[in-house]
């Protein structure tokens, strides 16, 4: 058996959201010609407004080396993050939008977004505590997605600036919202540290027994938003097993070896080199979108992607005994982001630290309870170089 959770990093019902299920409607001109990049921070007045009697706003986080992180609390969400290419040059490597009306309306597309309770799937969402059982909205039918309808990502949190780089967001998550039991208090603190990592601390305190899995859901393109494809960007995931799923995305319960499957990342290779083999796990996810497992437990290099054309390098470390990596497979080019752009079809990927999908359901697999008098702690940092 595992050891007891400790919390995971650090944020669709339509068909594009990432970790979803739907049918893409777009071509496959991935490779489409390239495009100017966007290198600016939205403006803040964009993101000034009132949501359900709560204010947002956009905060602006710097380092001493030139990083720029702009993140709304609206969802706890990633809007830009600013960091040098090989030339020196600024990139934007998330998508985002450039207003907070934007990732209010329509089905929610989790760009940047801090998610939960419950980040990933669980099946039918359904589950129980001690034999009580607890029902959630299944938002990605048949499944719970992310925290339900109105998940982390939906809500506005409360934040404060501690300095020019820190970032802090409280949000207070009642009893039975959404179907989770306990009041829960969470807390999420975004830093940009020295040497250009992006670190995310993720807290949570409850008063009855509940299921925790928070991560970030940040869509990055190394090359910089705008950029096109990310099927040439080189992705290297240090694990040796991942979890299949069945055709509704929801794990087999099973850790499966990746030598000798697409899946096999532990080595620098092009996120599109093998995404369209003839594989029964790569047809379920209609292309990556799955969880990758590693043994033994404290901080780690989890993963590692290299822009093909900026030659910006990031690496994730993480103490989550899991990552989700979404190729993008989803996304169809119905959203104008920041600059202009869409979000077409892979132009971005994910790596959502994490606990497994299905958790509550799975008891084999590292636990996600969370029980009065403990502390759901844990950080992920995403940091960034040039080569």
């Amino acid at each position: 058996m595992f050891t007891k959770i400790i919390l995971s990093l650090s944020a669709i019902t339509l068909a594009f959201t990432a970790c979803n299920n739907g049918t893409n409607t777009s071509s496959s001109n991935a490779d489409s010609t390239k495009k100017s990049t966007t290198t600016y921070i939205p403006d803040r007045k964009n993101f000034q407004s009132t949501i359900n009697g709560k204010q947002t706003d956009l905060y602006v986080l710097k380092n001493g080396s030139g990083m720029t992180a702009a993140i709304t609390n609206y969802g706890g969400r990633l809007v830009s993050l600013l960091v040098p290419d090989k030339g020196g040059a600024m990139k934007d490597v998330i998508l985002g939008f450039d207003n907070v009306n934007d990732y209010t309306t329509g089905g929610d597309t989790y760009f940047g977004a801090t998610i939960g309770r419950y980040g990933n799937r669980i099946a039918k969402g359904k589950f129980s505590i001690d034999g009580q059982a607890y029902t959630l909205a299944t938002n990605n039918a048949p499944n719970s997605l992310h925290g339900g309808n109105v998940g982390f990502s939906r809500v506005v949190w409360d934040g404060k600036q501690l300095n020019d780089s820190t970032l802090q967001l409280t949000y207070l998550s009642k009893d039975m919202e959404e179907g989770f039991p306990g009041n829960l208090n969470a807390t999420v603190t975004y830093s940009l540290t020295g040497d250009n990592g992006l670190q995310i601390q993720y807290e949570a305190t409850t008063d009855k027994k509940t299921v925790v899995n928070l991560t970030n859901h940040a869509f990055f393109n190394l090359n910089g938003i705008g950029s096109g494809t990310i099927l040439q960007h080189q992705l290297q995931i240090n694990a040796d097993r991942f979890t299949p799923v069945d055709s509704t995305l929801i794990p087999t319960g099973k850790l499966q070896p990746v030598d000798g499957t697409p899946f096999d990342f532990r080595i620098l290779t092009p996120i599109g080199a093998r995404i369209n083999e003839d594989n029964q796990q790569l047809k379920n996810g209609k292309g990556y979108d799955h969880n990758f497992v590693w043994n033994g437990s404290g901080m780690r290099e989890a993963a590692m992607a290299v822009g093909d054309q900026s030659g910006i390098v990031m690496q994730v470390y993480t103490i989550e005994p899991g990552l989700q990596f979404y190729s993008g497979n989803f996304m169809q080019g119905q959203h104008t982001l920041l600059g202009g752009s869409k979000d077409e079809y892979r132009t971005a990927f994910c790596l959502e630290t994490q606990h497994f999908p299905d958790s509550p359901n799975q008891p084999e697999f590292p636990t996600t309870l969370l029980e009065p008098g403990k502390t759901y702690k844990t950080t992920s940092v995403y940091k960034f170089s040039a080569k």
